[in-house]
């Protein structure tokens, strides 16, 4: 007897001995070689972002995941002399974000909070000195 409710999100299955003593009657599909997704890793052969990656560990799933794709697609994409000093907004959007969460986006330490705090002033003055450039 399989007696089930739902919790919230969760459901919530009871099985008996004999549930478990029947032979699964599940059916194993066989991973599509052509599945473009399939161990792929990050980046696909035609130079996409592979999302689906379990390499991202579910940021671009989570509630930032907007704002994580967003940071993530500019900095793979820029061509910026410093890769990335394009996206100083994206990713202030994203840290923003990820500070609303903090069960799931737990911060960094002092010391990883100086290197990406060091990482954003660097993209800072990059982008400054662009600017400075451009309008001479």
């Amino acid at each position: 007897l399989l007696v089930s409710s739902l919790v919230g999100k969760d459901r919530i299955i009871f099985a008996t001995k004999e549930d478990h003593e029947t032979p699964s009657s599940a059916e194993l599909v066989a991973d599509d070689p052509d599945d473009p997704y399939e161990e792929q890793g990050l980046i696909l052969p035609n130079g996409d972002i592979n999302w689906n990656c379990p390499c991202l560990g579910g940021m671009a799933s989570g509630p930032c995941g907007e704002q994580f794709k967003s940071a993530f697609s500019c900095f793979h994409y820029s061509t910026e002399e410093i890769k990335g000093s394009d996206c100083v907004d994206q990713f202030r959007a994203m840290q923003e974000c990820m500070q609303k969460y903090p069960d799931l986006y737990p911060q960094e330490d002092e010391n990883d909070e100086k290197s990406t705090k060091d990482l954003e002033a660097a993209s800072l003055e990059a982008s400054a000195a662009k600017e400075e450039k451009e309008s001479s």
